[in-house]
C-alpha cells in the first residue's frame, strides 16, 4: 500500500478565475526507471521529501488557475492523491488510454485549454522562476546549455529563433538541450495533426512544436534555476542533494529529541518523530512523521527519509532516499541508494557504493549496461523487499518489487520481481 501525504489542497472553490492554464504530461510508464515505477506512475516518485508532482505543482502555484493532468499509467494513483484543487488552482484530468507519444497526449487536450499554456513533463523538475521567463512568450521553449545532449532533444537556432528541435542526436547538433517545458499557443494543436509516427514509433510533441516553428515565432529561455532530468533512477540522487541543499530545516512541534541527539546543519523532522539518544544528523536531511530513528546511529548529509520508518542501532545512511513504512533497523549501511517503501533491511546488510578500480558504476536499463556517469551508487530497490541479515549489495544493482535475499547472501546482479517467496 503507498501512503501519501495530503497534498496542498483548498477547501476553497475560489479558483483564480480566467487565468492561465497548464498541462502535466503524465501518462507514461516510465521503464527506465524500474523497478521504482514498478508499483507507482514517475510523477509519484519522492525527491526531498516529495513526490515529483507536488514539487511542480508548488511551481505552477500563482501561475495557473488550473492544472490538466495528462494520466494514464496506473492513473488511479495521481488522482486520488492530487484530488481536484491545489492551494487555489482547480484539478483536471484527461485519460491517454492508448499512448502514442507526447504529440499525441497534449493533442487530446484540445479544446479544453484557451489562449496561451504551460506545458510540462510530469517526470522532471522545474524551477518557477524559469516558467516565469518562459510566460514572457507566446510560444516558447525552456533549454538548458549540457555537455551531453545526446539523450535529449536540442534546439537548433535561426536569428536567435527556435527553428528545430531535433530528438537525440547520434552526432552533435547543439549542446541546447530541450527541458520539456513550453508556453504554448493554441496554434500547437494543428501543428500536432500534421505529425508523422518518429522512429520510435510515437508521436512527438518536439516534431509538432518544429512545426509550429517553420510558421510562427518560437522562443527559447535558458534555464536560470534548476532543471532535473529524471531519466534513470540515479538522477533522483542528483535531484535530492540539489533540492535538500537549498532546503531550510524545521523540526515539527511535535516531534521529540532526546538529550544527546547531534545536530548538524539544516535538518527537517516530521510530526511525531522520535530522534533518540546517540543519533548524529548531518543535514541537509530531511526525516519524515511518525519515525523512529536511533538509538546510535548516523544520518549524513543528502539523505531523505519517508514516513513511519525505523532507523536502528548502529545503522549509517549517507546521500539516499529511503521510502515511506521502510525498516533499517541495526548494523546496517545504505550509501547512495534507493530504498522503496515498505522494505526491511535485515542486520548486517551492506550497499557497496564504490568500485575497487574507482571507474564509473554500470547499471542494467531495460536490457543494456548503461554508464551512471558516477563514482559512487549503491542500490535502487522496488518497494516490498526485504533482505536477510549479513546481505551484501554491489554498486548499481537494482532489487525488483517483493525480492528477497537469503542470510549471508551476495547480490552481484539485479534480481527480478519476487524472485524468492515464502
Amino acid at each position: 500500500m503507498n501512503n501519501y501525504k495530503m497534498i496542498n489542497r483548498s477547501n476553497s472553490a475560489s479558483f483564480i478565475s480566467g487565468a492561465r492554464q497548464a498541462i502535466i504530461l503524465a501518462a507514461g510508464n516510465s521503464t527506465r526507471l524500474y523497478p521504482l515505477t514498478a508499483t507507482k506512475p514517475k510523477p509519484m516518485l519522492k525527491v526531498a521529501g516529495r513526490t515529483i508532482l507536488e514539487h511542480n505543482l508548488t511551481q505552477l502555484e500563482d501561475l495557473a488557475g488550473e492544472v490538466i493532468i495528462v494520466i494514464g499509467y496506473k492513473e488511479e494513483i495521481i488522482k486520488k492523491y492530487a484530488g481536484d484543487s491545489f492551494g487555489k488552482m482547480k484539478i483536471s484530468y484527461i485519460e491517454e488510454k492508448e499512448r502514442l507519444g507526447t504529440a499525441h497526449a497534449l493533442g487530446m487536450a484540445e479544446g479544453k485549454v484557451k489562449g496561451n499554456f504551460i506545458v510540462l513533463n510530469g517526470d522532471d523538475l522545474y524551477s518557477k522562476k524559469d516558467i516565469e521567463n518562459c510566460l514572457k512568450h507566446k510560444n516558447c521553449v525552456l533549454a538548458k546549455k549540457i555537455e551531453d545532449p545526446s539523450r535529449f532533444g536540442v534546439l537548433l537556432l535561426e536569428g536567435g529563433k527556435v527553428k528545430k528541435i531535433v530528438e537525440k542526436p547520434k552526432e552533435f547538433v547543439s549542446d541546447l538541450a530541450n527541458t520539456g517545458l513550453y508556453v504554448l499557443s493554441e496554434e500547437i494543436f494543428a501543428a500536432i495533426k500534421n505529425v508523422k509516427k518518429s522512429s520510435r514509433n510515437e508521436y512527438e510533441l518536439t516534431d509538432a512544436v518544429s512545426e509550429l516553428a517553420g510558421k510562427r515565432e518560437v522562443n527559447y529561455e535558458e534555464v536560470k534555476d534548476f532543471w532535473h532530468a529524471v531519466s534513470y533512477p540515479w538522477n533522483l540522487l542528483e535531484a535530492n542533494e540539489y533540492l535538500l541543499g537549498k532546503a531550510k530545516g524545521k523540526i515539527a512541534k511535535s516531534a521529540m529529541v532526546e538529550k544527546g541527539a547531534t545536530f548538524k546543519g539544516e535538518i527537517t523532522i516530521g510530526e511525531g518523530t522520535i530522534i533518540k539518544n546517540g543519533v548524529y544528523i548531518e543535514g541537509p536531511a530531511i526525516i519524515g512523521a511518525r519515525c523512529v530513528i536511533g538509538p546510535n546511529c548516523f544520518i549524513r548529509a543528502s539523505v531523505a527519509i519517508g514516513d513511519n520508518c525505523h532507523i536502528g542501532n548502529a545503522v549509517e545512511i549517507k546521500n539516499s532516499i529511503i521510502g515511506d513504512n521502510t525498516n533499517v533497523a541495526h548494523l546496517s549501511y545504505v550509501g547512495d541508494s534507493i530504498i522503496g517503501d515498505n522494505c526491511n533491511l535485515g542486520a548486517g546488510t551492506i550497499t557497496a557504493n564504490l568500485r575497487h578500480d574507482w571507474k564509473n558504476i554500470k547499471c542494467m536499463v531495460k536490457g543494456e549496461l548503461k554508464d551512471t556517469g558516477r563514482q559512487k551508487l549503491g542500490v535502487i530497490m522496488g518497494d516490498n523487499c526485504k533482505t536477510g541479515i549479513h546481505t551484501s549489495l554491489y554498486p548499481g544493482v537494482k532489487i525488483g518489487t517483493g525480492c528477497m535475499t537469503l542470510p549471508g547472501e551476495i547480490v552481484k546482479k539485479d534480481l527480478t520481481d519476487n524472485n524468492f517467496k515464502k
